[in-house]
């Protein structure tokens, strides 16, 4: 990557399925190294696997409905890489994260499927570094490429919200 791509870029610290998977693997060592019980007590195991499921299909259909909006506007859909276009249109009409909040939902559906109380801990933690750390730098970098049309959209669409 030559520099000028390297500026414009918007400056994430890490990749957002990175920063799950993160969250993910020291929840899992935390749940072996000191077990807490609270998700598996209070849900039984049957209800939380349909949960669970249930939390994974609309992960996937939220993620898969934003990756197809980016690739029909010929954009990246990698934040590190340079936005070649404002995406606007379908799932980004109700919401400007779709797929941050459906990793959150796939991450919940993971705290229930393997009853995890300390990935449900780091998935909380992991939502403030993606907040800070990716999503408002994202905002910053769009404000500056593409100035007036996304403050429109800024204003219009809320940063989080329910993507259908």
């Amino acid at each position: 990557m030559d520099a000028d791509q390297t500026k414009d870029t918007a400056g994430v610290i890490a990749p957002p399925p990175l920063i799950a998977l993160a969250a993910l693997v020291l929840g899992l060592m935390l749940d072996r190294l000191w077990p807490i019980g609270v998700v598996g007590a209070l849900v039984p195991r049957t209800p939380r696997l349909v949960l669970a499921v249930i939390f994974f299909l609309i992960a996937g259909y939220i993620v898969a409905r934003a990756i197809y909006a980016f690739r029909k506007a010929r954009t990246h859909v990698e934040p590190w890489k340079p936005a070649t276009a404002l995406v606007t249109t379908d799932i980004f009409t109700k919401t400007r994260n779709p797929m941050y909040e459906g990793i959150g939902l796939f991450m919940f559906g993971l705290v229930l499927g393997l009853a995890s109380d300390w990935t449900l801990v780091c998935t909380i933690v992991a939502a403030f570094v993606l907040h800070h750390g990716v999503v408002l730098r994202e905002e910053h970098y769009l404000e500056r490429k593409f100035g007036a049309a996304y403050r429109r959209y800024r204003d219009e669409v809320p940063r989080y919200g329910w993507p259908f």
